[in-house]
Formats: structure tokens, C-alpha cells, sequence
């Protein structure tokens, strides 16, 4: 079956899914009941691209197209736009968006080309605007992104403008600087103060991660899936043992966690 065919096939499976005499589920969803399964889908492929199984992330990027085609679907019930008219968009902005491949601009990196591609994207943003409005530099980015996620674009569109720091160092020393105010928001139990330095230690932390060439949500996901395995090890040993990490002296804990971290990748 040709690449085309197969598409069609997806599509017109989910048109019978949503027509009379199809899945009473798949008929009363709406672009917002979906929404949660759009989201899901996304996390799950990126968990299949940690994993490195080629045929998990074949099934998960199959999940995530299908909420693709979902939503053209009910847009197409709605004579909004269908799923020719979300290609067509797409390649439409890919084509606009390197004119050094499809027209005559050159570049000599790929730092030219993350350069070329913003000032792209920021022009397309003031066409958006219509002249309404001068468009702001964070247009675009997400309020539902995930928090840590959403700094880091945060901050590289803030470094457009010229709103940020130089080199990492500066970035490091705004981290030591938010710290030290977290310090003294904890010594006066100011809940609401306190919640509010946690948010800028946070964003400082993302911010030097991002002039470091680190994506902080990245560094985190990563950080949390060493954490689950070597509680999981722990874990193991104790019921291997026959015992109960809950009742485990904090030098046992902290043995079995060494235990743990053995194996691991150098830098872990």
C-alpha cells in the first residue's frame, strides 16, 4: 500500500468512525474533549523516543496522528478547514521558512539558520497582528506548555530583543541571587513570598540551562527517570531481602541508593 493509500484509509476510517451507524464514543467528541488525549499522545511519543524501540514510537507517532486527523475531522464537519488544508499549511510554512533551500537566501551554519527562521517567525507574527498592534516578541509560545518547557521558550524569545544575558555567568549568578532571596522568604514564612521566589529560582535555573545549550525540561525528564529507577532498585533489594525500605535506617537507605547509582552512565 503506497504512502497515500494508507493516509486515505486513516482518514476515511475515522469519517466512518463519526458517521451514522459508527462509534457512539468517537461521535460525541469535541476539539476540547480531546484535548487531554493530544496532550497524552505527545508525552507517549516522546517516552518511545527515550526508550530507542523502533516499534514503540512507530504506534505512539500513529497515536499522536490519529488526534491530528481527529480534529480535521470534526473541523471538516464544521466546513472549517480538513485535513488538505492542515497539509497545505504546513508545507506552506516549511517552504516559506527556508528560503535557503526553496529560493535564493544562503546560509553557512545551522546558527544561520535558527537566525533566519526567527526573523520569520516574528514577521509572521506582525502580519498576524494586522497592524493592530505592535506583536510582542512572546507571541505564540503557549500558556499550556509544561512550566519548565515554557522558560525556555520564554527566554529565547526574550533573547531576540535583546532581554537576556551575555554569557552563562550571568545567568549562574542570577540563580545564586534568587536563592538567596528564596533564603530570606523561608526565614519570614511568608507563604505567598515563598511561593513566589521558588518561581524565580526556577526560571533563573531554566534560563542558565538554556544559555548552557541545555534544555531544563529535557535535563528534568531525564533527571526523574534516574530517580524512578534507582527507587525501584532500592526497592528490589529490600524486597529481595525480605524487608521494608519504610522501616530501613537512613545509612541503609543511603547504601542501597549507592548500590543503585552503580551501572550508571558516567556524569549520573
Amino acid at each position: 500500500m503506497s504512502r497515500h493509500e494508507s493516509f486515505s484509509k486513516l482518514v476515511d476510517t475515522m469519517h466512518r468512525l463519526r458517521s451514522p451507524g459508527g462509534c457512539p464514543w468517537d461521535a460525541e467528541q469535541t476539539h476540547s474533549s480531546l484535548r487531554q488525549y493530544l496532550l497524552e499522545e505527545a508525552y507517549e511519543v516522546v517516552d518511545a523516543i527515550e526508550s530507542g524501540v523502533d516499534d514503540e514510537l512507530r504506534e505512539e507517532l500513529g497515536d499522536l496522528l490519529l488526534q491530528v486527523v481527529f480534529h480535521a475531522e470534526l473541523a471538516t464537519e464544521r466546513r472549517a478547514f480538513g485535513i488538505d488544508e492542515i497539509a497545505e499549511t504546513v508545507n506552506s510554512k516549511l517552504i516559506r521558512r527556508h528560503p535557503h533551500v526553496f529560493a535564493d537566501a544562503s546560509v553557512d551554519s545551522s546558527k544561520d539558520v535558527a537566525a533566519s527562521w526567527s526573523k520569520i517567525k516574528a514577521a509572521e507574527r506582525a502580519e498576524k497582528a494586522g497592524g493592530e498592534r505592535r506583536p510582542s516578541s512572546l507571541d505564540g509560545v503557549p500558556s499550556g506548555l509544561p512550566a519548565l518547557l515554557r522558560a525556555h521558550r520564554l527566554g529565547e524569545r526574550a533573547s531576540e530583543i535583546g532581554l537576556d544575558w551575555k554569557t552563562p555567568s550571568g545567568a549562574r549568578s542570577k540563580v545564586d541571587e534568587e536563592l538567596s532571596e528564596l533564603d530570606e522568604a523561608v526565614s519570614s514564612g511568608d507563604d505567598d513570598r515563598i511561593a513566589h521566589e521558588i518561581g524565580d529560582v526556577l526560571f533563573s535555573l531554566a534560563s542558565y540551562a538554556r544559555l548552557l545549550g541545555q534544555n531544563a525540561e529535557t535535563a528534568l525528564r531525564a533527571g526523574l527517570s534516574r530517580f524512578d529507577a534507582r527507587v525501584r532498585k532500592v526497592e528490589a533489594e529490600f524486597e529481595a531481602a525480605s524487608g521494608d525500605p519504610s522501616e530501613a535506617t537512613a545509612e541503609e537507605l543511603d547504601a542501597a541508593w549507592q548500590r543503585a547509582k552503580l551501572g550508571e552512565p558516567a556524569g549520573d
